[in-house]
């Protein structure tokens, strides 16, 4: 029976993927946060700028790098891996019960399907960051004192100071 072995398929692979996103985590946790990271919003403000090209400070080009090569990793796709393989598996389950015990697929046996959109969303939001790597390489870097500051708000203001 094909929706029995891909239901297997399925569970083996959330296995699979979940020790990935485990090794993936655990190794971001290892690492010292970057002083920028612990800003609401300073990531969307930095990846904006970037994505603008417009100058970056020591501290935003650090972070944008960072970000930039954190979704780069292979291990960062085992978030959208497990998020897919659950809701196929909902799916090819009922799919499943249904050709052994009989009757007619419900609109409950296709709620698999939302996660399974969502992360193929996810996963198009993580290739669009790692496509920055070009825009971060050719990145304006000001290392001078009259770069701008960021404030918490991610809008930018004179710095300060005599």
């Amino acid at each position: 029976m094909i929706w029995g072995d891909l239901t297997i398929l399925a569970g083996v692979m959330i296995v699979v993927f979940g020790a990935c996103m485990f090794v993936y985590v655990s190794r971001l946790e290892k690492r010292p946060p970057a002083a920028l990271g612990e800003q609401v919003g300073a990531h969307k403000a930095v990846l904006a700028k970037l994505r603008k090209r417009q100058p970056l400070t020591r501290d935003e080009y650090d972070y944008a790098t960072e970000l930039v090569t954190d979704v780069r990793s292979p291990l960062a796709y085992a978030l959208p891996g497990v998020m897919f393989s659950m809701g196929f598996f909902y799916v090819v389950g009922c799919l499943y019960e249904l050709h052994v015990h009989g009757g007619d697929p419900s609109f409950r046996t296709f709620v698999g399907l939302f996660p399974m959109l969502s992360s193929v969303n996810i996963a198009a939001q993580l290739r669009r960051v790692a496509g920055l790597k070009g825009k971060l390489r050719d990145a304006t870097v000001l290392d001078d004192d009259t770069a701008p500051v960021m404030t918490p708000a991610g809008r930018h203001s004179a710095p300060t100071g005599a």
